[in-house]
């Protein structure tokens, strides 16, 4: 065999995917059923089990992170975008992440007391503008939530587990 296939992972990406669904987004909070919203409510899951990892100390496997993106091309692939427009798109989205990641949570020294950065949600989810709104008292309080529960699995099974969320 000449060339190597390469398998990746896509468990990570279809329960992300998964939540992302969840009815609640858009029947209660009123969020768009489209793509950017699906990528940008993974990035929130996404951002929360990586702070859980690292708050546990445990490094979080860079073949999932590379499966997960590996995914997301394809789907941007299987959109119609070309080369030019996949890559600039994935530059795009991996920017989009780390903010994500490093301020969607107010108080990262102490996880269990953090509250959900309210100008991060209403920055990517603009119908969310009101920080008093039911919107979005059930978005925190669903990521919140899924923070509590991510911490109650083992980091072993942890990306297995949260399917059931």
């Amino acid at each position: 065999m000449i060339f190597k296939i390469n398998k990746h992972d896509v468990k990570l990406y279809i329960t992300l995917l998964s939540l992302s669904r969840n009815i609640l987004f858009y029947k209660e909070i009123g969020l768009p059923d489209n793509f950017e919203t699906r990528i940008y409510l993974m990035f929130f899951h996404f951002s929360l089990l990586m702070i859980v990892f690292k708050s546990r100390g445990v490094k979080f496997k860079q073949k999932n992170y590379d499966d997960f993106f590996h995914s997301i091309e394809n789907d941007l692939r299987e959109k119609g975008l070309g080369d030019v427009s996949v890559n600039k798109k994935m530059k795009e989205l991996n920017k989009i992440l780390y903010d994500i990641l490093l301020k969607i949570l107010t108080n990262n020294t102490n996880i269990k007391l953090a509250k959900i950065n309210f100008q991060l949600v209403s920055k990517y989810f603009p119908s969310i503008n009101d920080q008093k709104s039911k919107k979005y008292k059930n978005f925190e309080q669903y990521f919140l939530n899924f923070l509590n529960f991510c911490f109650d699995q083992s980091s072993d099974n942890m990306i297995e587990v949260i399917k059931k969320f």
